[in-house]
């Protein structure tokens, strides 16, 4: 199934299972719908199993969404208490649509749990109190953990996924592996049919100690190789430590499942020479989560530091906030530069990040889908370096090998079902669920106007010089606010297009010709197609600044 095949079936307002293999555009498909639904004013629920995982979705836990924290079990009195917490029951009754990204690293029993909690909150005896549930993942990556002594069931092995009733989408389209060898191996790890050619590729990969690339991750299994692998690399490393600790605001809880979804550590010490890795997405400099380098110097008035991309790029990195936000407001934040050592990370922590060049030792596997996840963070078979691997690393979960075969089928009838549909008949059905759920092009509209004086505000930052992220930071608003400030006072002209173009950062203005140039091919106004035509290569705040300069 193609990403616009799933979107078209996610607008119905059914119940989706989104899956695929890793690269295969599962998180892009979720940002298209989650733009399509704000169109309309509908702020859907965007949570993940993981901190980390909730970070590369700009969300939070389901386990903080829901209330249920760190629960193994509910009791009736348990979901009386969370119900009676009137912030988190307002955000349950007030949702329209609830997302839950690595579906697959979230136990039966605490989906089983969230269903509970909702339909208590909600007062509905439907699923999930009623909502549009949309779960994403593959379950080939890594399992749900549990506590308890006994094995957590998957996801799709509690009732409330068996009571969704949920159209499978299974994205077949590959964005991620450019090898199409690589390629075949992991779809034969994945299909649980290696063989000697496959065993030939991974071993031609194998290297000693003294053939370890230097400017590569390490991918370890286990915490304890990790830590020690970066402190050793650390403290070979003459001259003056630079150290930059954490920042937070806001509840503890909250904070604390922000601290536990960021790559960057509280304490972050580095030095000249560091090899590093970028902990979040920065369209305008030009790297993403993942983006490796080293440590090349200090700026001398801030202290922060300045690194070398493998590409190249000189960049300092500053301090960057991770904040949850709940109806425009940020309820609690982080700050720190988004960095980490990045001589080793965990495979647990690369778990949605997309490699150059990785170091992997595959020895220690001890669980299913470690072998697969890190294998499959790597682009190409020649960005590959295996220390070795175990037998467990190749081995897939047979449970899952038969649920994939079903997940599949589904997918095709679903294709059928659609296919067979004539193009009103599904417009119909996806007018039909906004209206359902209460939106409106009005309401949008209404939902972006700011108060007056927040608007003032704006205005009044922009011409102190201020950067949009800057008066974000101000206001405690998020940026994409800010843009949409700029863009109503630049439509009532109480700020200038030049003022806006001379605020902008060299690099958006070296972007903003292409960027008009797609505009003008595609003759939209939407910023979705041009996202798409553009292949991602910038942020929707990027795209909303340049259709303002227009």
């Amino acid at each position: 199934m193609t990403q616009a095949q799933a979107i078209t079936i996610l607008k119905t307002g059914a119940n989706v299972f989104l899956t695929g293999e890793p690269g295969s555009g599962k998180t892009h498909t979720v940002r298209e719908y989650v733009s399509y639904l704000k169109s309309f004013g509908i702020d859907p629920a965007i949570t993940a199993s993981t901190g980390i995982a909730a970070t590369h979705i700009h969300g939070q836990t389901i386990h903080s969404w829901s209330g249920i924290g760190i629960r193994e079990y509910l009791s009736a009195y348990d979901i009386d208490i969370i119900a009676s917490k009137e912030h988190v029951a307002k955000r349950i009754r007030n949702a329209k649509v609830l997302i839950i990204d690595e579906i697959s690293m979230l136990s039966a029993g605490t989906l089983d749990m969230v269903d509970a909690v909702c339909k208590s909150v909600r007062q509905q005896s439907a699923p999930f109190g009623g909502l549009q549930v949309i779960l994403v993942g593959d379950f080939f990556q890594l399992p749900p953990v549990s506590r308890a002594d006994n094995e957590a069931g998957f996801a799709y092995q509690s009732r409330s996924w068996q009571s969704l009733d949920l159209i499978v989408c299974y994205l077949t389209e590959q964005h991620r592996q450019e090898d199409r060898a690589y390629l075949s191996l992991l779809c034969a790890l994945r299909a649980n049919t290696i063989d000697e050619t496959h065993h030939t590729q991974l071993q031609s990969r194998l290297i000693t100690d003294e053939e370890i690339p230097t400017d590569s991750t390490k991918l370890f299994t286990k915490n304890i190789a990790v830590d020690a692998f970066n402190d050793e690399a650390l403290a070979r490393i003459l001259g003056s430590s630079h150290v930059y600790e954490m920042e937070t605001k806001g509840g503890r809880v909250l904070v604390e499942s922000l601290k536990k979804g960021c790559l960057s550590p509280e304490r972050l010490v580095l030095k000249k020479g560091a090899i590093v890795m970028c902990t979040k997405n920065n369209t305008g400099l030009g790297v993403v989560n993942g983006t490796l380098g080293a440590v090349i110097d200090f700026d001398r008035e801030s202290g922060y530091p300045i690194i070398r991309t493998y590409d190249g790029e000189r960049i300092t990195i500053t301090p960057v906030d991770w904040v949850i936000e709940e109806e425009g407001k940020i309820k609690a934040s982080i700050t720190q530069v988004p960095l980490r050592l990045a001589w080793a990370i965990t495979v647990h922590k690369s778990q949605g990040m997309s490699m150059d060049s990785a170091v992997i030792d595959l020895r220690d596997v001890f669980t299913y889908g470690q072998g697969y996840v890190a294998l499959s963070r790597v682009r190409t078979l020649s960005g590959l370096h295996l220390y070795g691997y175990n037998e467990q690393a190749l081995q897939v979960h047979p449970e899952i090998l038969r649920v994939d075969a079903s997940f599949r089928e589904s997918t095709a009838k679903a294709e059928r079902a659609f296919g067979a549909l004539g193009q009103n008949d599904i417009e119909t059905m996806h007018t039909n669920f906004i209206s359902a759920i209460g939106g409106s092009k009005q309401l949008a509209k209404k939902k972006s106007e700011p108060k007056k004086g927040t608007l003032d505000e704006t205005k009044e930052l922009f011409y102190q010089g201020k950067t949009i992220s800057a008066i974000a930071k101000a206001q405690a608003l998020t940026i994409g606010t800010i843009i949409d400030h700029l863009e109503q006072l630049v439509e009532s002209g109480l700020i200038r297009k030049d003022d806006v173009w001379n605020s902008c950062s060299s690099e958006l203005k070296k972007a903003i010709p292409h960027i008009h140039m797609s505009f003008e091919k595609l003759g939209v106004e939407t910023l979705s197609p041009i996202h798409a035509h553009l292949k991602g290569k910038y942020s929707y705040d990027d795209l909303k600044i340049a259709r303002m300069l227009l």
